[in-house]
Protein backbone atom coordinates (compact mmCIF):
# COMPACT_ATOMS: atom_id res chain seq x y z
CA UNK A 1 0.00 0.00 0.00
CA UNK A 2 1.83 3.20 -0.85
CA UNK A 3 1.97 6.36 1.53
CA UNK A 4 3.36 9.20 1.67
CA UNK A 5 6.70 9.69 4.09
CA UNK A 6 7.91 13.30 5.01
CA UNK A 7 11.49 13.53 6.45
CA UNK A 8 14.08 16.47 7.04
CA UNK A 9 12.55 18.12 9.98
CA UNK A 10 14.23 18.80 13.24
CA UNK A 11 15.34 22.01 15.54
CA UNK A 12 16.43 25.20 14.07
CA UNK A 13 17.64 28.96 14.62
CA UNK A 14 15.91 31.41 13.96
CA UNK A 15 17.27 32.48 10.32
CA UNK A 16 17.88 28.81 9.62
CA UNK A 17 17.35 26.60 7.15
CA UNK A 18 15.63 23.37 6.66
CA UNK A 19 14.77 20.88 3.57
CA UNK A 20 11.63 19.00 3.81
CA UNK A 21 11.41 15.93 1.95
CA UNK A 22 8.27 13.97 0.66
CA UNK A 23 8.15 10.56 -1.10
CA UNK A 24 6.02 8.03 -1.78
CA UNK A 25 6.54 4.74 -0.14
CA UNK A 26 5.53 1.10 -0.31
CA UNK A 27 4.36 1.01 -3.78
CA UNK A 28 4.93 2.83 -7.25
CA UNK A 29 3.46 6.51 -7.34
CA UNK A 30 4.19 9.12 -9.62
CA UNK A 31 3.95 12.29 -8.19
CA UNK A 32 2.65 14.74 -10.67
CA UNK A 33 1.24 17.44 -8.37
CA UNK A 34 1.71 18.33 -4.23
CA UNK A 35 1.21 20.26 -1.24
CA UNK A 36 3.09 21.25 1.71
CA UNK A 37 0.61 21.75 5.04
CA UNK A 38 1.41 22.52 8.61
CA UNK A 39 -0.12 22.06 11.80
CA UNK A 40 0.73 24.26 14.89
CA UNK A 41 0.03 23.48 18.60
CA UNK A 42 -4.04 24.77 19.31
CA UNK A 43 -4.22 25.88 15.57
CA UNK A 44 -5.70 24.34 12.40
CA UNK A 45 -4.19 22.59 9.65
CA UNK A 46 -3.01 25.12 6.93
CA UNK A 47 -1.41 24.92 3.48
CA UNK A 48 1.66 26.61 3.04
CA UNK A 49 2.38 25.61 -0.48
CA UNK A 50 1.13 24.15 -3.77
CA UNK A 51 3.32 22.62 -6.49
CA UNK A 52 0.94 22.02 -9.74
CA UNK A 53 1.91 19.12 -12.37
CA UNK A 54 2.47 22.44 -15.13
CA UNK A 55 5.52 23.40 -12.67
CA UNK A 56 3.32 26.28 -11.33
CA UNK A 57 3.82 27.48 -7.66
CA UNK A 58 1.68 28.93 -5.01
CA UNK A 59 3.02 29.92 -1.11
CA UNK A 60 0.81 31.22 2.25
CA UNK A 61 1.30 34.88 2.22
CA UNK A 62 3.42 34.24 5.61
CA UNK A 63 5.86 32.10 3.42
CA UNK A 64 6.17 34.09 0.53
CA UNK A 65 9.94 34.74 -0.78
CA UNK A 66 11.42 32.46 1.94
CA UNK A 67 9.69 29.21 1.19
CA UNK A 68 10.47 26.94 -2.30
CA UNK A 69 8.48 24.13 -3.51
CA UNK A 70 10.08 21.86 -5.94
CA UNK A 71 9.92 18.56 -7.20
CA UNK A 72 13.03 15.85 -8.39
CA UNK A 73 10.99 13.58 -10.80
CA UNK A 74 13.86 11.01 -11.33
CA UNK A 75 13.71 10.58 -7.32
CA UNK A 76 10.08 11.03 -7.30
CA UNK A 77 10.47 13.02 -4.36
CA UNK A 78 9.33 16.89 -3.41
CA UNK A 79 10.89 19.23 -1.44
CA UNK A 80 10.34 22.09 0.58
CA UNK A 81 13.17 24.31 0.84
CA UNK A 82 12.98 26.53 4.03
CA UNK A 83 14.66 29.43 4.66
CA UNK A 84 15.01 32.77 7.10
CA UNK A 85 12.47 30.43 9.42
CA UNK A 86 11.06 32.32 12.24
CA UNK A 87 8.83 31.05 15.47
CA UNK A 88 5.83 31.16 14.24
CA UNK A 89 7.01 28.67 11.58
CA UNK A 90 7.09 26.30 14.34
CA UNK A 91 4.50 23.04 13.39
CA UNK A 92 4.09 19.91 12.24
CA UNK A 93 5.00 19.92 8.41
CA UNK A 94 2.51 17.25 6.33
CA UNK A 95 2.70 16.73 2.68
CA UNK A 96 0.01 15.59 0.21
CA UNK A 97 0.50 14.13 -3.30
CA UNK A 98 -1.71 13.90 -6.59
CA UNK A 99 0.01 11.11 -9.00
CA UNK A 100 -0.47 7.75 -10.71
CA UNK A 101 0.00 4.27 -9.26
CA UNK A 102 1.31 1.32 -10.16
CA UNK A 103 -2.11 0.51 -12.09
CA UNK A 104 -1.61 4.16 -13.58
CA UNK A 105 -4.63 5.53 -11.49
CA UNK A 106 -4.70 8.87 -10.63
CA UNK A 107 -4.91 9.10 -6.98
CA UNK A 108 -4.50 11.43 -4.53
CA UNK A 109 -2.56 10.40 -0.74
CA UNK A 110 -2.86 12.90 1.61
CA UNK A 111 -0.41 13.60 4.71
CA UNK A 112 1.42 10.59 6.25
CA UNK A 113 3.22 10.95 9.87
CA UNK A 114 4.39 14.40 9.31
CA UNK A 115 8.08 16.03 10.45
CA UNK A 116 8.30 18.56 13.23
CA UNK A 117 9.93 21.69 12.63
CA UNK A 118 11.00 23.94 15.97
CA UNK A 119 12.29 26.64 15.06
CA UNK A 120 13.68 28.67 18.44
CA UNK A 121 16.81 29.97 20.29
Amino acid sequence: QVQLVESGGGLVQPGGSLRLSCAAAGSIFSINAADWYRQAPGKERERVARLYSSGATNYLDSVKGRFTISRDSAKNTVYLQMNSLKPEDTAIYYCSATGTDAYGRTRTLMWGQGTQVTVSS
